[in-house]
């Protein structure tokens, strides 16, 4: 077996400044989609985990410690007590007291219970960086659709980490990465709009974007880093993109609920609708 690469990256070469992606079959007839890198190539699987692995039978250790939280809560429903004498109950409670306080405190309960160790996290995160790889890979190639799975699961492992890790660091060693994922979800939804040529669902998948980043940023008691935000500013620019796009029937249909709003002296909607029109980049002189 002749393993030197020369020839391989001789054939595809890298182009600096640019992120050059093709999908390939591979010796088992499945896909993969390669990255070349400067000094080598990145492969990956299309499905699943990109790397292949399955970690404990799953096919991602996030979806592992998923299935672990999913049997948390069955477990603490088949503890419930179940008593037909109010009294019983009342004793059960009174004897367990002091152990369950001394769980919670440790572990915290039921579905929030924090299991996760600085090594499950670290794994976690190497695996996130694969993710990362490939829907950014996949934005390259316009499979919209595969940026949208891959950025959803990775807020599942931010969310995972904020309710389930042990260590305070680990709670948030990723959430400074948030944003960026939430506009990158809400970047490709719009594109792939678009390909359908489905202008109004493309502009409305951004407003849902920008609506999630200032609700993140006014929960994280920071609202002034909404209007700063890089995430923020892409998606409105690429919103403002959009408009010039969308049919004159839509600023037309706009204009006349307006004039029949006035009519009704229905104003709160008039005003609503003169805000719309306004956005879509007509006139609402009325």
């Amino acid at each position: 077996m002749n393993r030197d690469l020369t020839k391989l990256f001789e054939e595809w070469p890298f182009e600096p400044g640019q992120i050059t992606v093709r999908v390939i079959e591979g010796d088992d007839g499945m896909s993969r989609i390669q990255v070349r890198l400067d000094l080598g190539l990145l492969q990956m699987s299309t499905e699943n985990r990109p790397d292949g692995k399955r970690p404990h039978g799953y096919d991602s250790l996030l979806e592992y410690y998923e299935s672990k939280i999913d049997q948390d809560a069955l477990d603490l429903d088949a503890d419930e007590p179940e008593s037909e004498d109010e009294d019983d109950n009342e004793q059960f409670l009174e004897k367990t007291q002091f152990d369950k306080q001394s769980e919670e405190n440790d572990k915290g309960s039921g579905s929030t219970r924090r299991f996760l160790s600085d090594d499950d996290c670290r794994s976690l995160r190497e695996e996130a960086q694969q993710y990362y790889h490939r829907y950014i890979a996949m934005l390259v190639l316009e499979d919209y659709e595969a940026v949208v799975r891959d950025t959803s699961r990775n807020l599942r492992v931010l969310n995972l980490f904020r309710d389930h890790a042990l260590n305070e660091d680990d709670m948030h060693a990723m959430e400074s990465h948030r944003p960026y994922i939430m506009m990158m979800r809400a970047r490709s939804l719009a594109s792939q709009a678009l390909k359908s040529e489905e202008n109004k669902a493309a502009i409305l998948a951004i407003d849902e974007g920008l609506e999630a980043l200032k609700q993140y940023f006014a929960a994280a008691e920071q609202p002034d880093l909404y209007d700063e935000s890089g995430e923020v500013a892409m998606l409105k620019d690429m919103r403002d993109s959009l408009i010039p796009k969308l049919p004159v029937s839509q600023r037309a249909e706009l204009r006349q609920r307006l004039e029949a709003a006035i009519v009704s002296e229905n104003f709160e909607l008039a005003a609503i609708l003169r805000d719309e029109i306004r956005m879509l980049g007509g006139k609402a002189n009325m």
